[in-house]
């Protein structure tokens, strides 16, 4: 992990090498960066880091990946920390949101529903990696807002 800057992105630190569920501790490891980015920066700014967050997880993803021999390696998980960040901006503090959002993702990185397959399969390299988990996090954001519809 520390032979290459680009493995310790894509292991989120450390988080990857987790001896179970790594991609939810990846997506856990997006709580924290949100706790300390979240109040001090503007929207621009916040999607602005979220870019560059995905900029830099295609890179990492992708040497990482090749340098592995798997480009979808299960513990590489900057692209859940990623995706989730993008989530819980979106996501209400209240604690039962947050949980939620993170059960919901979790469901969708891991069941990859219609179309987030086909964009792993599509996309190659760390652009694949990235990619289906964004679409997750869309979709997370789909089923918060037709709770909170339907709720009130």
């Amino acid at each position: 992990m520390l032979r290459h800057p680009a493995h310790f992105i894509a292991f989120g630190g450390g988080v990857g090498l987790a001896p179970f569920a790594p991609g939810s501790f990846g997506t856990l490891l997006a709580w924290p960066i949100f706790w300390l980015l979240g109040p001090r920066l503007d929207v621009l700014a916040y999607f602005g880091v979220l870019a560059a967050f995905f900029a830099i997880g295609v890179w990492a993803c992708d040497v990482t990946g090749r340098a592995l021999g798997s480009p979808d390696h299960g513990g590489m998980v900057w692209d859940e920390t990623t995706a989730f960040l993008l989530v819980l901006f979106f996501t209400p503090v209240y604690g039962f949101w947050q949980i939620g959002a993170f059960l919901v993702f979790r469901a969708f990185d891991i069941l990859k529903p219609p179309p987030i397959r086909y964009y792993e399969r599509m996309f190659k390299g760390g652009w694949g990696v990235m990619i289906d988990d964004i679409v997750a996090a869309f979709y997370t954001l789909i089923v918060l807002a037709v709770v909170r519809a339907v709720i009130g």
